[in-house]
């Protein structure tokens, strides 16, 4: 059943609207961090995808990086005869051994091959990846622009100078910087401190929020005596999940207070209510049910602080 769908937001200064939750795709087909292929497939995703849809989602985000261009064909096919307007964003990753425009047009050509599109919603430049220069990519975002192939234009994972190098050079040639993704959740709010997340509000960037489940931390899923598997164990250790367990029980207060609202629809209220547009990544239908429930109700300003409170002793 098809259900009301929530309101859009502005993408930055762009014409671009968005739902205040998008959908990220690093989970699709990448074996590394996520293990695709070992108790979810092609058909959980596409199942989650479905679902996500009929809530009214319409942003999803992937990356050419994302399980070496999987994740960019999955959605490629998923988006055939799709009657629903999506708005799509993807990445380039400035791999050390690009170093000229020519390597960021023939990256941009094999994404729009992959996602089988003319052209994409927002493109955005995965990471400030040394030996060229900020202002290289930044213009390189506006001739992509300028040629039809790019609608809007971003940054992920860039800090406030380095942001404001990519700003300026966009301004240069009449392209406003829509967006910077970056990680934000209640474990990590480092965006939030060092003023990143205020002066992306102040210049009209959205602030993109990926990991806003903080990998899953924050679903409730996993305990002390059950840690993530894989890679994840490193940071999210046994001791690390007994600290935050203060914060995840008032997340669970909060929760039954909605009605019996899970973690993860409090993690990503709390990212919406500090005014980024968190993009999780669900696995399955059911996830996806979970994460679009998330749409249906906000925290209020009392909840919010004590949830600011709780995480600055963890974050």
């Amino acid at each position: 059943m098809t259900q009301e769908s929530p309101p859009l937001i502005a993408l930055g200064k762009t014409e671009l609207r968005i739902t205040p939750i998008g959908i990220g795709a690093w989970q699709w087909g990448d074996r590394w961090m996520w293990g695709y292929g070992r108790g979810y497939d092609a058909n959980d995703i596409q199942k989650a995808f479905q679902i996500s849809l009929e809530a009214g989602i319409n942003f999803v985000d992937t990356a050419e990086v994302y399980g070496n261009g999987q994740s960019e064909r999955m959605l490629g096919g998923f988006l055939q005869n799709l009657e629903q307007n999506l708005v799509v964003a993807t990445k380039f990753m400035p791999f050390p051994w690009r170093l000229s425009k020519k390597a960021f047009l023939r990256a941009l050509q094999n994404s729009l091959q992959r996602l089988q599109l003319p052209a994409v919603d927002l493109y955005q430049i995965h990471q400030p990846l040394p030996p060229v220069a900020v202002e290289t990519w930044a213009d390189a975002l506006a001739d992509a622009v300028q040629a039809g192939l790019v609608r809007a234009v971003g940054v992920s994972n860039y800090d406030e100078a380095w942001m404001r190098r990519a700003y300026t050079t966009l301004a240069r040639r009449g392209v406003p910087l829509a967006s910077n993704q970056v990680q934000y959740h209640l474990l990590d709010r480092r965006v939030e401190f060092s003023g990143l997340l205020k002066v992306c509000q102040e210049l009209g960037i959205t602030v993109i929020a990926y990991s806003p489940l903080a990998k899953g931390i924050l679903s409730g899923k996993y305990t002390p005596e059950n840690p993530p598997p894989g890679i994840r164990s490193r940071r999210y250790h046994r001791a690390y999940l007994e600290k935050i367990q203060p914060l995840l029980n008032l997340m669970s207060d909060i929760g039954r207070d909605h009605g019996g609202r899970s973690l993860s629809q409090v993690a990503l209220n709390w990212c919406i209510g500090k005014g980024s547009v968190p993009i999780p990544g669900p696995k399955n239908a059911r996830q996806a049910t979970d994460i679009c429930g998330a749409l249906e109700w906000k925290l209020d300003d009392q909840e919010l602080v004590a949830l600011d409170t709780a995480s600055e002793k963890v974050a």
